[in-house]
C-alpha cells in the first residue's frame, strides 16, 4: 500500500489506496483511543529494543502486518523477543489491537503509517527478523514503483539485518512473485537464499503461521509462495 522510489529507500513518499475501510464500532474505537497511544512506536528518536521495551531483546520488523495474526503469532510464540509492527488501514490496526489485548502480548509496538519512516529509525545490523506478507501487488507494469520489494526498501531491509538475521516474504499474486524473485537477483551480495527445492517455497515453513488473507487466497484457487533470505555477513 506504500509508494517508494526504488532507488532511495531514505526518500518516504505519501501512501497509497484506503487508510480506512468500514466504520469501527465503539469497543473499536476504544482500542485505537486507549490503547494504541500506550504501545505505539515513539515518533522521534532512535527505535531500538531498550528504547521500546527498557531491555535487550532479538528485534523482529513486520512491514504490513494486514489484521495482525502472523504477527501476534509470533510475538506469542517468542515471549522474550521485541516486535514491531507497521500498517498504514486502521481496520488493520485494530485488528492487531484485539490480539495484542486478547493474548496479553506485552512485547508488541505498533506504528500505524509507512513502515519505512520506522525502519529508516531502526539502527543498522539491529534486526533478527523482517517479514514482508503477501503485500499489496500493485499488479500495473506503470505502478511496479510503489511496490515494497524494490532495490530502495530491500537495500534498507539488508542494512537493518544484523547478519544471520532472516528476511521472510510471502505472496500470491504471480506478477509480484516473478517481479520480487528478479529484485533479489540484485542482492545476493547481501541475501541467500534459504532454499532446497520448490517444497521450499510452497510448504509454509514451520513458525510461519497463516493469515486470513492467506486462507482467503487459497479459499480463492490461489498458490502461495514462501521464501526466506539469510543476510549475509556485512
Amino acid at each position: 500500500m506504500t509508494a517508494h522510489k526504488s532507488g532511495d529507500p531514505t526518500t518516504l513518499n505519501r501512501l497509497y489506496g484506503r487508510s480506512q475501510g468500514r466504520k469501527l464500532r465503539q469497543a473499536q474505537q476504544d482500542l485505537v483511543d486507549n490503547l494504541l497511544p500506550k504501545i505505539s512506536v515513539p515518533e522521534d528518536g532512535a527505535v531500538t529494543s531498550q528504547a521500546l521495551f527498557g531491555q535487550d531483546a532479538p528485534l523482529h520488523f513486520e512491514i504490513g502486518f494486514g489484521g495482525g495474526e502472523h504477527l501476534a503469532a509470533r510475538a506469542d510464540l517468542l515471549p522474550d523477543h521485541a516486535f514491531i509492527g507497521c500498517e498504514p488501514f486502521l481496520n488493520g490496526v485494530v485488528g492487531a489491537l484485539q490480539h495484542v489485548r486478547d493474548q496479553q502480548l506485552f512485547n508488541v509496538r505498533l506504528h500505524m503509517g509507512d513502515a519505512l519512516e520506522v525502519l529508516a529509525r531502526i539502527p543498522d545490523n539491529a534486526l533478527s527478523f523482517v517479514y514482508l506478507l503477501h503485500p499489496d501487488p500493485w499488479p500495473k507494469a506503470r505502478h511496479a514503483k510503489r511496490r515494497m520489494m524494490n532495490d530502495g526498501p530491500v537495500n534498507m531491509i539488508a542494512a537493518k539485518l544484523k547478519s544471520g538475521g532472516e528476511f521472510r516474504f510471502g505472496t500470491d499474486h504471480p506478477v509480484y512473485l516473478r517481479h520480487a524473485l528478479m529484485v533479489m537477483r540484485n542482492h545476493t551480495d547481501q541475501f541467500d537464499w534459504l532454499t532446497e527445492g520448490p517444497e521450499s517455497w510452497q510448504k509454509r515453513p514451520g513458525g510461519w503461521s497463516e493469515t486470513r488473507y492467506e486462507a482467503k487466497a487459497r479459499q480463492q484457487g490461489h498458490e502461495v509462495w514462501y521464501f526466506r533470505y539469510r543476510r549475509t555477513e556485512a
